[in-house]
């Protein structure tokens, strides 16, 4: 049998094709994706080649350009892509350091030096005593692999909007990320009598039960269980917003209160505290 042939949809009238795009979703309108890379080389012999690999729907093209300097080459093209496109436009820079290990400090100061809003880090970690400096003042901090945060660590942390995931394991207790019960409870006794997190807006964590989050953090700590008929807009990260349904409210000494609620995430449950 023969395979079923494309059908000529920009071929149909206008008001035909407005009916049909009325009934696709996102992803049936826009049949691939495209990823471009443009991949810094020491290697002469991959100057100007292109690689191809197709993943479903996904394109991913990788450009090579050769330099004898491959990271003073990067940081050159990063500066040029800010200065034409400006920072407002660069939704996420993508840093891989393990590959040249005796420039990373220069790395390091040349991205700190040039984006300081947000950062995202996805390094594994197995040693429980790394200390990792986090930068101040950060409008968003994104941890993958986050075991290594432990409640001293979480404590120093000062960002509008603190994202830790862990993806090593699927456990969802919460002892995931090193922080026990017992601290989460005085993370928040903390966070209600203004003694740290003062400029956090918003928390996300990897799904956890209410029922167990109940028994284990908030025992002592006074707090309201919002009815599931009431729904509310919260802020959720990068400025956007979510309706929700069954929550929890902690007030703070200020008045200031935080709404602690699980929302979903694609195929994936989010535990997230949202502060307004």
């Amino acid at each position: 049998m023969d395979p079923p042939k494309s059908f000529p949809i920009l071929r149909l009238p206008f008001l035909a094709i407005e009916e049909v795009f009325k009934t696709m979703n996102p992803f049936e309108i826009i049949k691939s994706v495209v990823s471009c890379s443009y991949v810094m080389t020491s290697d002469k012999k991959m100057n100007g080649k292109m690689e191809e690999t197709e993943s479903g729907r996904y394109l991913i093209r990788k450009v090579f350009k050769y330099s004898k300097d491959p990271v003073d080459a990067w940081k050159q093209l990063t500066k040029d892509v800010l200065e034409l496109f400006k920072k407002q436009t660069i939704d996420l820079l993508s840093m891989t350091i393990d590959v040249f290990i005796g420039q990373n400090v220069s790395i390091i100061d040349f991205l700190k030096a040039n984006f300081n809003s947000e950062l995202c880090t996805d390094v594994y970690i197995n040693n429980g005593n790394f200390n990792g400096k986090i930068p101040k003042n950060l409008k968003e901090l994104y941890i993958n692999n986050s075991q290594w945060i432990g409640f001293e660590k979480s404590l120093n942390i000062d960002c509008k909007s603190v994202i830790f995931m862990k993806n090593q394991t699927r456990n969802v207790n919460l002892r995931n990320n090193h922080i026990f019960g017992e601290q989460w409870n005085s993370f928040l006794k903390k966070w209600i009598a203004m003694e740290t997190h003062l400029n956090l807006e918003y928390m996300e964590l990897e799904y956890r039960d209410f029922v167990d989050f109940n028994a284990d953090v908030l025992y002592d700590i006074p707090h309201e269980v919002v009815d599931k008929g009431v729904k509310r807009v919260l802020k959720t990260r990068r400025n956007k917003t979510k309706k929700i349904r069954g929550m929890i409210d902690i007030k703070r000494i200020d008045g200031k209160t935080a709404t602690i609620f699980v929302y979903r995430v694609l195929s994936e449950k989010r535990f997230a505290m949202s502060i307004h």
